[in-house]
C-alpha cells in the first residue's frame, strides 16, 4: 500500500561505463632512447605542451597558470559494454561494462561483524559508480544465482506506477536484464530465496493490498531475455496469505521462511507467519508462530541465530498512526514469544537490515529526528550495528546517499541497498552496499566508518589557498594559513603537501607561484623556502612550475620542476642543487645520456632510495637511482599521467589527469592490471591528480575539478567516503575547491603512503 506519495523523479542518472582490467598494452621496457616527441613552447619560452587555462572561480583570477591546467586533454579510449534495455515500466537504456579488481585485494576480506573483545566491526558503506537506468523504490530484492547477481522484483517506478518486471542485476558492472514477469504489477511485497525458488508474499497496488503468493525457479534467471523482447516466463501463483498483506518483511531462519509485520489495507497485521512450501513447490501453507507486541509496517527485519529482530516501522493505529517508531522487537519462533527488547537511537521506518557475519546492521530509513530536519520526515544515511548483548545500536558508518524504501538483501557478505527514496521523497536508482570492515574502525567509536580510521588526512585545498587537516570524523582540526600563522608575503597556494620529520613538518610546492616551502607543524611557521615567488626561471634559486616536493631521508628536498623538464634534489642548508635528472629545457623522453624528461610532474621517493618519475610528454613512467641512472621506463595508455606510486613488487598506481579521469594499476612491462574510469554517474572523475593505496587497500584520491576527496574500494568500485560537494567549490566545513594533494598522518608521525621519505 502507498504511504508516501510518488514524487517527481530526478533527471536521468546514467549507469557506469568501462572499467577495464588486464589490458595487455605492451608498453616499452628497459632503457628507451631518443624518443622523438617534440616539446611545444609554453610560458617563458620553455618547451612543454600547452592547452586550456585554469578555471576561474568566485572571481578569483589565478596569478599564473598551473601547468596541470595548461594541457590539451585527449580523452582516454574506453571500452563500452553492451546496451541493455531496462524498462521498469518506463523504458530507457543502461550502459555499463565490467572491471577487474586490483589483484592484491581479496574479494572477501574475512572481516566479519562478529562482536568480540575488540568490539563490533564498523561498516564500509559505499555507492557503486553505476546506477539503475531508471529510479525505483519499494521493490523486492533477493540474492541471485551467483555471488555477483541480484534479483529485482516489482516496485514503484518514478511515474508512481507499480512494476511487474523481474530483473537480474550484475553487481560488478550494473548490467540489468529482464528475466521474468510477476503475475501482475505490484510493490511493497516481501520475499525469500529458498529451495531453489524465489517466493514473493503479498504486496500492494494502487487498489490495495494483495494476498497472492508467487514463485519463480532460481534457475530461470540465468540467461534473461534479449533487449527489447519481453520474457515469456511468468511467475506461478502457489497460494494465498491468510489475509491481504503488504508492507511486510520476510526472513529465513534455518530452512523456514517467516513473514513479519505488514498491513491489510485498514490495520496492522501483527501475526508472524511461518511459510511451508510443498515438496514440489507448487503450493504453500502458513501457520502463525507469534504475535508482535506492536503492529508495524515498513519495519527493518533480520534474523540472528534462531531469533527474528524487528527494528522500528511505521505505526498503524492510535497515537502512533503514521509515525516512525523506535521499538526493537524480538521474535522467537520456537517458543512463540515476542517482546520489545530495545529502543532505536531515533524512530525509523523504511530502513534496511541484514545479518553480516553474525551482527545485524541497520541502514538508512525515514525519521523525524536528526539535526536541522528534525520534525519533518526525511531519509537518513546512518548505518548502525546492533549489539545483541545489550540491545543497543552503535553507529558504524554512513551511507553515501540517504535512503528509505530501498530493496535490501545480503549477498556474499555484503548488504545491498538498491533504489529507494532519497531527500525530498525523490525515487533514485542508486546502488549502495554495506559490509563489515575492521580497518574502518569499531562501531560506536568516533571515526567509525572512515577508510583512514585512527589517522589524519592532510589536504592541499589549492582553490582555497589553504592546507586543512581532517580527523577521521571528517572534522577540520587544523588549517594553514590561520590567524596565528599567516601566509608569507605574496600569499600561499599549495599544490601538494606531504608530512616529514615524523609529522613535525610539511613540505609544500606552490606550482603556480614557482616556490617550495617547509612549514612547521602544528606551528605553521615557515622554516625554509626555495624559488622566487611568482617568478619562473631555471637559474640557481629559480623554479618553473614545481610539483610533488618531498623531504628525502638525508634531509634534502626533491621536486619535479615541470616546465624546466628536470627533477632536482636541493640541499636546504645551502640551497644548492645536488642532483639533477633530465636536461634543463630539453623536454622530450630520452633515456640515453644525457637523460631528457618530457615535462616530469611526479617524483615519488621509493623505500629502496630510488625515484619514480612520471612524464607528461609521451605518457611515460620511469625509475631512476638516486644518482640519476635509468632502470626502466614504460609508456602508459593514458594521455596525462600524474604522480605514480609503488604499491607492491612490480605494481604501480597512477592517476589519469583528464575528464573523465582514470586510475590505473600497471607493471614495468606496461600491462594494465586494473583500470577505473566511469564516464558518467557518481563515480566519474574530473582531473584526479593523485591516487594512493591506503594500508587497508582502499584507494584515496583527490578529484580536483570535482572539488572533492574520495575513497574507492577497488574490489567493488564503490565510493566509500567523500569530503567535499561534487563539482561545487566552497570553503565552508565539508567543502573544498580544487584539492590537488593529500597525505595521511598516522599515530607516531608515520606516513604510511610514502615510507621512502624523510
Amino acid at each position: 500500500m502507498d504511504q508516501d506519495q510518488p514524487a517527481r523523479p530526478p533527471a536521468h542518472w546514467p549507469g557506469r561505463t568501462a572499467q577495464v582490467g588486464h589490458a595487455s598494452h605492451p608498453g616499452r621496457t628497459g632503457r628507451v632512447g631518443h624518443a622523438s616527441h617534440p616539446g611545444r613552447t609554453g610560458r617563458v619560452g620553455h618547451p612543454y605542451q600547452v592547452g586550456r587555462t585554469g578555471r576561474k572561480r568566485h572571481g578569483r583570477k589565478q596569478s599564473s597558470l598551473s601547468y596541470r591546467r595548461l594541457r590539451s586533454l585527449a580523452l582516454l579510449a574506453v571500452l563500452v559494454g553492451g546496451i541493455v534495455a531496462l524498462s521498469l515500466e518506463s523504458g530507457g537504456p543502461s550502459t555499463s561494462s565490467g572491471k577487474t579488481p586490483v589483484q592484491s585485494r581479496p574479494a572477501s576480506r574475512g572481516a566479519t561483524g562478529s562482536a568480540t573483545t575488540s568490539g563490533i566491526a564498523a561498516a564500509e558503506a559505499g555507492q557503486l559508480p553505476w546506477s539503475l537506468p531508471n529510479p525505483i523504490s519499494r521493490l523486492t530484492l533477493l540474492p541471485g544465482s551467483s555471488q555477483n547477481q541480484l534479483v529485482i522484483m516489482g516496485g514503484i517506478t518514478a511515474s508512481g506506477a507499480s512494476a511487474a518486471g523481474v530483473y537480474t542485476l550484475d553487481t560488478i558492472n550494473g548490467h540489468l536484464t529482464q528475466s521474468a514477469s510477476l503475475v501482475g504489477p505490484s510493490h511493497d511485497a516481501s520475499g525469500v530465496a529458498m529451495d531453489g525458488r524465489y517466493i514473493l508474499f503479498g504486496g500492494g497496488t494502487s487498489a490495495g493490498s494483495l494476498a497472492v503468493v508467487q514463485s519463480l525457479l532460481v534457475s530461470s534467471h540465468h540467461s534473461g531475455s534479449p533487449a527489447g523482447r519481453a520474457p515469456s516466463l511468468v511467475a506461478t501463483v502457489i497460494g494465498q496469505l491468510p489475509q491481504l498483506r503488504s508492507d511486510s518483511s520476510a526472513v529465513l531462519v534455518g530452512s523456514t521462511a517467516y513473514v513479519v509485520g505488514g498491513y491489510n489495507g485498514t490495520s496492522a497485521d501483527r501475526s508472524v507467519l511461518a511459510a511451508k512450501p510443498s515438496a514440489t513447490g507448487s503450493t504453500i501453507t502458513f501457520h502463525t508462530v507469534a504475535t508482535l507486541p506492536i503492529g508495524v509496517r515498513y519495519a527493518a527485519v533480520a534474523a540472528l541465530g534462531s531469533r527474528i529482530y524487528v527494528f522500528g516501522g511505521l505505526g498503524v493505529s492510535g497515537a502512533d498512526a503514521g509515525k516512525p517508531l523506535s521499538a526493537i522487537q524480538q521474535v522467537d519462533p520456537t517458543t512463540g514469544k515476542a517482546s520489545v527488547v530495545g529502543t532505536l537511537p531515533e524512530p525509523l521506518y523504511g530502513a534496511a537490515a541484514g545479518n553480516l557475519g553474525g551482527v545485524i546492521y541497520v541502514a538508512g530509513g525515514m525519521t523525524t529526528s536528526a539535526g536541522r530536519l528534525a520534525g519533518a520526515l526525511h531519509p537518513i544515511a546512518t548505518v548502525w550495528a546492533y549489539d545483541a548483548s545489550n540491545g543497543r545500536l552503535l553507529q558504524a558508518g554512513q551511507l553515501r546517499v540517504p535512503v528509505a524504501h530501498a530493496g535490501v538483501t545480503v549477498l556474499a557478505g555484503r548488504m545491498w541497498l538498491i533504489g529507494g527514496k532519497s531527500t525530498g521523497g525523490i525515487p533514485i536508482g542508486a546502488a549502495q552496499m554495506v559490509e563489515p570492515n575492521r580497518t574502518f574502525g569499531t562501531a560506536g567509536t568516533p571515526g567509525a566508518g572512515s577508510p583512514y580510521f585512527g589517522n589524519k588526512l592532510l589536504v592541499a585545498d589549492e582553490g582555497n589557498d589553504r592546507l586543512v587537516l581532517l580527523s577521521d570524523t571528517s572534522k577540520i582540526i587544523w588549517t594553514y594559513p590561520s590567524a596565528t600563522a599567516p601566509s608569507p608575503p605574496g600569499g600561499f597556494s599549495a599544490d601538494d603537501a606531504f608530512f616529514a620529520r615524523h609529522g613535525h613538518m610539511i613540505v609544500t610546492n606552490e606550482e603556480t607561484k614557482d616556490v617550495l616551502a617547509e612549514v612547521g607543524f602544528p606551528s605553521g611557521k615557515i622554516l625554509w623556502t626555495y624559488g622566487h615567488f611568482g617568478v619562473p626561471g631555471s637559474k640557481p634559486g629559480y623554479l618553473n612550475t614545481p610539483d610533488d616536493a618531498y623531504l628525502l631521508p638525508d634531509g634534502n628536498v626533491i621536486t619535479a620542476d615541470i616546465a624546466n623538464c628536470r627533477v632536482i634534489v636541493i640541499n636546504p642548508k645551502t640551497d644548492h642543487i645536488v642532483t639533477q635528472i633530465g636536461t634543463t629545457g630539453r623536454c622530450i623522453h630520452d633515456m640515453d645520456k644525457p637523460v631528457a624528461l618530457g615535462s616530469p610532474n611526479g617524483d615519488t621517493p621509493l623505500p629502496n632510495g630510488n625515484i619514480l618519475v612520471s612524464e607528461i610528454n609521451g605518457s611515460y613512467v620511469d625509475e631512476f637511482t638516486p644518482q640519476g641512472k635509468a632502470l626502466w621506463s614504460v609508456h602508459l595508455p593514458i594521455s596525462y599521467p600524474s604522480d605514480p606510486q609503488q604499491i607492491g613488487p612490480n605494481r604501480y598506481l597512477i592517476a589519469g589527469y583528464t575528464k573523465p579521469g582514470s586510475l590505473l594499476e600497471f607493471n614495468r612491462q606496461g600491462q594494465v592490471l586494473f583500470r577505473y574510469q566511469p564516464t558518467s554517474g557518481p563515480g566519474m572523475l574530473d582531473h584526479p591528480s593523485l591516487v594512493e593505496m591506503l594500508p587497508n587497500g582502499i584507494l584515496m584520491l583527490n578529484d580536483d575539478y570535482n572539488d572533492r576527496m574520495i575513497a574507492i574500494d577497488p574490489v567493488t568500485g564503490a565510493l566509500v567516503w567523500q569530503y567535499g560537494v561534487t563539482h561545487t567549490p566552497g570553503s565552508a566545513p565539508g567543502m573544498l575547491s580544487e584539492p590537488d594533494g593529500f597525505d595521511i598522518l598516522a599515530p607516531g608521525g608515520l606516513t604510511p603512503t610514502h615510507t621512502g621519505t624523510g
